[in-house]
């Protein structure tokens, strides 16, 4: 889509792919986490979704992907990414369920914040106390990384290797040349939003908005056990799948696309009907 240069209003990249025309599903907006772009849906992922009858819509947030705003990325805030979701929301034929993987999933959670949505997927999600706990980790295993990271405001070093990159997003299903290849599409993260997500703007879990928590059983940033406390805070329990962190693109994405529309489809039509 277009807008304005303005820095609060770039030029958002928005990926389509169409259903099927006779369907009335709403439609369905992909949100990707830290490092990545619209691009780690496009690998399978949207397609199988769109063919279960959803118009399916993975959009890169301001300074990621093909998305304007990166030459102001370092200072770009939580509360920007937010707008940036929720222009695309608004310009969609109607509103959407919000799909949001990792970071995405909690810019989700912002979003649930200022608005009911039709439903929300919380996709190996960053948990509504925000990334201290990955930070943590990544402290204890490797603290002059975090420390060169923070000295000189560049998140994106915590992905500057194939070999992290592996370590963090991918199973060991995954071949090295596949996650070489993700490794080369990753690109920079903005510093203030990830103060934002340290310590400065944090989610309270907003009710309301209908829930579904999907986690992976290997993920080395949003483990098991932080899905399970998302869950609890949406009064839900997760599906957990047996896979790592970046379930998109994972062996078995297949089954996680298939939870997601069936979930949208029918589960969350039953939710409705109840509420």
């Amino acid at each position: 889509m277009q807008g304005s240069e303005h820095p609060r209003h770039p030029r958002l990249e928005v990926i389509r792919r169409n259903g099927d025309p006779g369907r009335t599903n709403p439609p369905l907006l992909f949100v990707h986490g830290a490092w990545h772009g619209a691009w780690c849906w496009d690998f399978g992922f949207l397609e199988r979704v769109s063919k279960h009858g959803f118009d399916v819509f993975a959009m890169s947030l301001r300074g990621h992907g093909n998305s304007a705003g990166h030459e102001r990325l370092r200072t770009t805030r939580v509360r920007d990414f937010v707008d940036d979701i929720e222009e695309v929301a608004d310009s969609l034929f109607a509103s959407p369920v919000v799909v949001g993987h990792s970071m995405g999933g909690f810019l989700t959670q912002k979003l649930m914040e200022r608005r009911r949505l039709p439903g929300a997927v919380l996709l190996a999600s960053m948990p509504p106390s925000g990334v201290a706990g990955f930070v943590g980790k990544l402290i204890r295993t490797d603290p002059l990384l975090v420390l060169q990271a923070n000295l000189t405001l560049r998140p994106e070093l915590v992905v500057s290797t194939p070999d992290r990159v592996k370590r963090l997003f991918f199973s060991e299903s995954v071949p090295d040349k596949d996650a070489e290849f993700y490794a080369s599409k990753l690109g920079n993260e903005a510093f203030f939003a990830y103060l934002d997500m340290l310590l400065g703007d944090l989610c309270t879990p907003a009710k309301g908005t209908p829930v579904l928590v999907l986690g992976a059983e290997k993920d080395a940033i949003f483990p098991v056990k932080t899905q399970n406390e998302i869950a609890a805070s949406y009064a839900t329990q997760p599906i957990i799948f047996p896979m790592a962190h970046d379930m998109m693109l994972e062996p078995g994405w297949e089954s996680v696309a298939d939870a997601i529309a069936h979930w949208v489809s029918e589960g969350l039509q039953r939710i409705q009907l109840v509420a």
